[in-house]
């Protein structure tokens, strides 16, 4: 699964100009997926520390690439024991910390490319409300677990969104509020959805008053029969070009990602966006600790910076992705510019609703992955 950043906003500003000088010398090394911190939050960390230390923070394109570099390292790690590579752990650069997307966890704890982290070191684990503390809590195998260890830390967070053309809507009367508005019939051949069987089956099952997270779909009364009529409402499937059809007006009516359609909506007036009522799909960016990195102190601070109330709601204006911490803040004590922004911060009563797709059984993934496949080939 991958999300992308379609469209980049004018004050998601890169780290390129401001962070210049030898990685391998830095006290703090963080690869991070691009335009997820502000340079000047940064900037505002550093002014925080009472020493001076030398920061590293190492943009990089996708969330694939930076899965990639963690298995890298592993594998130099492994040549390293096995006495095939004259490279010592220290110059293999790892970085301290790295960004991956709640997707990547499970695998990256199967296939021991992180540690867990020390949740007693970070002050703030406590204000992070119970949704997020459960994503990261996983047993050995990568499956969310009561009980289970602290893989990760939550720095950012987005829902799965209906994307809409306003001038479409405001001739057909109505507007689009939930899932179910997907199989009215005049909207038939006008919409896209993401080419993800959990993002489509998921919605589908939600409708129907279920979880994304269903284990058994193949009992789920009705649910095939409601994939069909809505794969016959749908014009195409992409997880990459959505949002075009839609400003063109090829499309009415697009299913995405929130760090995509957030920043369309604030440039392009002609089209509306809404968090399904009945719940929604979440996603999330998390900082993870690689094996055999250096420790250091600033990694833990580096965390709790993210997660101080202020820093969030600024980071979550400038990238126009929320953070994890907000939820559990009270309304009384947010900005106008974050209480007057639904899409940004949805409803307590929607978040409840909504879920993150935890990892499935290979028995559930294959049922999930064969439905999946005759619905499209109805379509083909």
């Amino acid at each position: 699964m991958k999300r992308r950043n379609f469209l980049v906003g004018a004050t998601a500003i890169t780290l390129a100009e401001f962070l210049a000088g030898c990685e391998t010398q830095a006290d703090l090394k963080i690869k991070l997926l691009k335009n997820t911190i502000p340079a000047q939050m940064v900037s505002k960390f550093k002014g925080e520390l009472t020493s001076s230390p030398k920061l590293s923070f190492q943009p990089q394109e996708s969330l694939i690439e930076l899965f990639s570099l963690l298995q890298s390292w592993q594998r130099k790690l492994l040549l390293e024991k096995q006495n095939l590579s004259a490279n010592k752990t220290e110059n293999i650069d790892i970085a301290n910390l790295v960004t991956i997307g709640d997707y990547w966890l499970a695998n990256a704890i199967k296939q021991e490319l992180i540690q867990p982290l020390n949740s007693e070191a970070l002050p703030r684990w406590n204000k992070l409300p119970k949704k997020w503390q459960e994503l990261v809590k996983r047993n050995n195998q990568g499956y969310v677990e009561t009980q289970g260890k602290v893989w990760a830390a939550p720095y950012q967070w987005g829902t799965t969104l209906i994307a809409y053309r306003v001038d479409k809507f405001k001739s057909l009367g109505w507007q689009p509020t939930d899932w179910s508005d997907l199989w009215r019939a005049e909207l038939k051949g006008n919409i896209s959805l993401l080419n993800q069987a959990r993002e489509v089956i998921g919605l589908t099952l939600k409708k129907l008053g279920k979880s994304y997270n269903t284990k058994n779909i193949d009992k789920v009364e009705n649910l095939k029969s409601e994939l069909v009529k809505l794969n016959q409402q749908v014009k195409f499937y992409s997880s990459e070009n959505y949002l075009q059809s839609l400003i063109i007006g090829d499309t009415w009516l697009a299913v995405g990602w929130s760090n995509d359609i957030l920043q369309l909506v604030k440039t392009r007036k002609d089209i509306a966006a809404v968090v399904p009522q009945s719940g929604t799909a979440l996603w999330a960016n998390l900082w993870v600790k690689p094996v055999a990195t250096s420790e250091t102190s600033l990694t833990e601070k580096w965390i709790d910076f993210c997660w101080q109330p202020q820093i969030a709601e600024q980071m979550s204006l400038l990238t126009q992705i929320t953070s994890p911490i907000l939820p559990g803040i009270n309304t009384n004590e947010l900005t106008s510019e974050i209480n007057n922004n639904p899409l940004l911060l949805p409803s307590q009563e929607i978040i409840e609703k909504s879920e993150f797709l935890y990892p499935l059984t290979d028995n559930t993934i294959e049922q999930y992955r064969q439905l999946w496949r005759e619905i499209r080939m109805n379509r083909e």
